[in-house]
């Protein structure tokens, strides 16, 4: 009669949690790919919407895809000039400036338009001369559909950023961090497009039209899903070897003496 072994309790455990971490570290790969090609598929149609020919905005439009090159004619609405804080320029803070521009072919609507970058002054500087151009004007630019957002606290508070006032206290230009069209629209009463133009780069212009963008680097999830990949098969391997040592290699010697024993 074979005497009874005892159930490798350890063994079991660590054989399921290896089996655990090879799935989660395939997951995380899976992810990292579809993140990938995700960002490949953006850059495509950021690539394929700059190149086209512009879409003229117009006051029927109802909405347009993003990154797609847009222009528009009509003239600026400075008294409603909104600068949004925190927005750094190559590691430099700074504000972006923001502009509703009326449309010529309806006055009644007009459109936000991003019209460029100035480095954050100390407080006890002035603000540089943000007055635009006077008179009709026409702007080239790209199409988004909302204003790119940072966090903030109030996503997880559930507390709302307030939205911009007109005047502002000290008679400049309202900062805030985040812009809501709808909020934008609410302070000043004016019927905006349900889109915002980031203007293009302006000859001889005081603002920096150099817009950061989302991340396109496809590279690096493909880099990371490789090493995710490699985790789960050092894993897996860790998982083979375990189970080799605790229930194949232990029965060698009983199969060896057996057969010594029968010769």
């Amino acid at each position: 009669m074979k005497p009874s072994r005892r159930f490798p309790i350890r063994q079991v455990t660590a054989l399921a949690l290896l089996a655990a971490l090879a799935v989660v570290c395939l997951m995380a790969g899976q992810w990292q790919l579809r993140r990938g090609a995700e960002r490949e598929a953006l850059n495509a149609a950021m690539q394929a919407g700059r190149a086209t020919t512009p879409i003229v905005l117009s006051a029927d439009m109802q909405d347009g895809p993003d990154w797609h090159s847009a222009r528009v004619r009509g003239s600026w609405l400075h008294s409603f000039t909104v600068l949004l804080d925190n927005r750094n320029l190559k590691g430099q803070p700074g504000l972006w400036v923001a502009t509703p521009l009326r449309l010529r072919d309806d006055p009644g609507r007009a459109v936000l338009v991003l019209r460029g970058w100035i480095p954050r002054p100390l407080p006890s500087d002035p603000l540089p001369d943000l007055a635009p151009p006077r008179g009709e004007v026409e702007v080239h630019g790209t199409l988004l559909h909302r204003v790119p957002r940072l966090f903030d606290l109030g996503s997880l508070t559930g507390r709302a950023e307030a939205p911009p006032t007109f005047p502002a206290t000290g008679g400049g230009p309202p900062r805030v961090q985040n812009l809501a069209l709808s909020d934008l629209a609410g302070a000043t009463g004016l019927a905006l497009l349900p889109v915002v133009l980031e203007q293009a780069p302006v000859e001889g212009s005081t603002l920096r039209q150099e817009w950061p963008g989302p991340s396109l680097d496809a590279d690096q999830n493909y880099g990371y899903a490789l090493q995710w990949f490699s985790f789960a098969a050092i894993a897996l391997v860790a998982a083979l070897v375990l189970a080799w040592r605790t229930w194949v290699r232990p029965r060698r010697p009983h199969s060896d003496h057996e057969d010594h024993t029968t010769s």
